[in-house]
Formats: structure tokens, C-alpha cells, sequence
């Protein structure tokens, strides 16, 4: 299955902050899902994969391709939905693709009508006059009328009332029909990936947690509920994080088949949502300081 983005053993060092050999594919045709919470490294590796930063240490490659020698034929494949306005404020959305349409050799302009109309975006008005929700619908037409294959999208939801969420969510599940194109999907709201993600890939503290298909999450991990009499030195190395109280303990497994096994039906599992797994992890990672 061919990858259109790699990231090989990256490092990059700021202040306070490292991506530490770090390693992720985004393969062709699905929707991946980037999840981590605030400050772990998501931006940055989004900007690498974008250029605008360059790796210390390791290799970035998309479409098979380094942007050493061949920056202009990745970006020309590439659209880029961000979460701010990216155009400029005081000129109308027909003088930006105007501006824009020159850069892109695949630019199609029945495709931005075709988008225009669908989003019922208005050509004439100026784009500082734009809802949230409309500067979204700008971004992905642009990105669509030069024939991305790989969309790269930061936190595009972020702010959106709940209908336009869906709707959004709706027009990239009809995109992905094709199998042509791949969509790389940033966002802090993990409810959202529920409805479209095929892959999530986990970041925490600038490591690499995991890349899964959405449905072995599910498989692998469990929200585990027992009393504290169960939990020893040994039983708690089989989880990620736990919450104890007067009640009982409360944990996170990504052994969901081991711990059935020793403990059988003395504790209850559940299901975990995405915030769930990022939420013990940190936890975990604490604990282990």
C-alpha cells in the first residue's frame, strides 16, 4: 500500500520541546485522523511535513518524494485547509483565485465553479466578511480546484457550529469516494474522526504513540472499572494509567485480551473514545516521572 507521507527517525529541538525520533506514514486514500493534546508536537509535525520547518535529523518524504529536489511537484499536489485565514482580507474570493490560479498547473476552473456553487460561496464580497465556516469552504475549494491529492487539515473544525461540522464532514467523506485523494486531519475534537477517520495516528510529548485502523482501537484498548483489592505490583503493569479512589479503580488497557484473561468477570470494560486514550496516556506519562 503505497504511503504519500513518511516520516523517518525526524528529530527537531526547541526550546523546552522535541519531536525525538520520530516516525509515521499516512498511507494513500484513507482519511488519518492526528490526534495529541496542546503542545505535543502536531504543529510542528505538520509543518514539517509542509516544509516549513526542516527536520534536524531524519527524512521527510511525501508522494516518495524530498523536498530538496523536488519542492514545486509536491506542492503542487498538496491543499492545505487551516484553521485561520490564510487569504488575503481586502479583495473578493474571484480577484484570490486570480491570484493564486497561476501557481497550480492542474488549476481547473470548471472545478472552482463547480465548488463555489456547492458551498454557495460568494465570488464578489470581500473575503475579511467571511464566517468561520465560509473561510473553511474557501480554503477546501482552492485546495480541490488544483486537484490535491493529499489534503493536510489543521484543527478545520475548531470553531464551527455543529450542523456546519457535519456538513463538513459530510463533503470529505464524499471526496474520499474516489480513493484518489488522502486526507491528513489534525484536530482537538476526536467526535469528529468517529464519522470519517480510516487511521489515527497518536502524538504525545513528540513521540510517536501509535498508528491504528480506527476499528483496532477498539480491538486493543479498554477502559477497565474494579476494586482496588484487584490491583497489585504485577496486575498494574498491564495498564496505562489508573484513577483509584474510595470506589474502586478506573484504567486504561491496550491489552484488552490480556486483561480478560486475569481478571475475567471481576472487572467491568468499556469502550474508550479517543479522549479517553489521550487523556490516561498523559496521564500515564506522569505517573512514570
Amino acid at each position: 500500500m503505497e504511503n504519500v507521507i513518511e516520516l523517518q527517525h525526524v528529530h527537531k529541538s526547541f526550546d523546552g520541546f522535541q519531536l525525538k525520533d520520530f516516525s509515521m506514514t499516512v498511507k494513500k486514500g484513507f482519511v488519518t485522523g492526528f490526534i495529541g493534546g496542546n503542545g505535543v508536537g502536531k504543529s510542528t509535525t505538520i509543518k514539517l511535513i509542509m516544509n516549513l520547518l526542516q527536520p534536524d535529523s531524519g527524512t521527510v518524504s511525501l508522494f516518495g518524494l524530498n523536498y530538496k529536489d523536488h519542492e514545486k511537484e509536491i506542492k503542487q499536489r498538496i491543499g492545505f485547509v487551516f484553521d485561520e485565514n490564510i487569504f488575503y482580507e481586502n479583495v473578493t474570493l474571484a480577484e484570490m483565485k486570480r491570484i493564486i490560479k497561476p501557481s497550480y498547473s492542474n488549476w481547473d476552473d470548471n472545478l472552482f465553479d463547480y465548488y463555489v456553487q456547492t458551498f454557495e460561496l460568494p465570488l464578489t464580497k470581500k473575503i475579511k466578511t467571511f464566517s468561520k465556516g465560509m473561510m473553511m469552504k474557501a480554503s477546501l475549494t482552492v485546495a480541490l480546484s488544483h486537484q490535491a491529492e493529499l489534503i493536510i487539515m489543521d484543527e478545520p473544525t475548531s470553531g464551527l457550529d455543529p450542523i456546519f461540522r457535519r456538513e463538513l464532514l459530510d463533503i470529505l467523506h464524499d471526496l474520499m469516494q474516489d480513493g484518489e485523494k488522502t486526507i491528513f486531519f489534525s484536530t482537538h475534537i476526536t467526535t469528529d474522526l468517529d464519522r470519517i477517520a480510516d487511521y489515527i495516528t497518536f502524538i504525545h510529548n513528540g513521540e510517536h504513540i501509535f498508528t491504528k485502523e480506527f476499528y483496532r482501537i477498539e480491538e486493543d484498548y479498554a477502559i477497565v472499572k474494579g476494586g482496588m483489592e484487584l490491583l497489585d505490583a504485577d496486575t498494574e503493569r498491564e495498564f496505562i494509567a489508573i484513577r483509584k479512589s474510595a470506589h474502586g479503580f478506573v484504567a486504561l488497557t491496550d491489552r484488552k485480551a490480556r486483561v480478560r484473561t486475569i481478571f475475567g468477570d471481576m472487572v467491568l470494560t468499556e469502550k474508550p473514545t479517543l479522549e479517553d486514550i489521550m487523556f490516561y496516556t498523559k496521564k500515564g506519562a506522569e505517573q512514570h516521572v
